[in-house]
């Protein structure tokens, strides 16, 4: 699993029949920042995710990719190489919280 932020959405009006119905979110990955670990830096790149959760643009979600992807319940037959299957509370580093959602504006 994997922490990221939602940064969008995205439609897709036509897609694979899996697919239909599926909210599909625009995520950025977040990693705790190797030079300093009380923080967090954003990754490069961007992730397009089906939402399992009911996640909302800007919150911290955890997400996994490839095959643990399609285990998430009714994605068995859907072409998803990405899934948000938590919406986090809080991390904690070393000791100290260096995300809470409870801060978060």
């Amino acid at each position: 699993m994997f922490l990221a932020k939602v940064e969008g959405a995205v439609v897709a009006t036509k897609k694979d029949a899996a697919m239909s119905g599926r909210k599909l979110l625009l995520l950025r990955p977040m990693l705790v920042d190797d030079k300093d670990p009380t923080r967090f830096r954003p990754g490069v790149n961007t992730i397009v995710a089906v939402d399992s959760v009911g996640a909302g643009i800007g919150e911290m979600v955890m997400f996994c990719q490839g095959s643990s992807a399609r285990l998430a319940p009714g994605l068995k037959d859907a072409p998803v190489d990405a899934v948000i299957v938590g919406i986090v509370d809080t991390v904690d580093v070393l000791g100290r919280v260096i995300y809470s959602a409870k801060t978060q504006t």
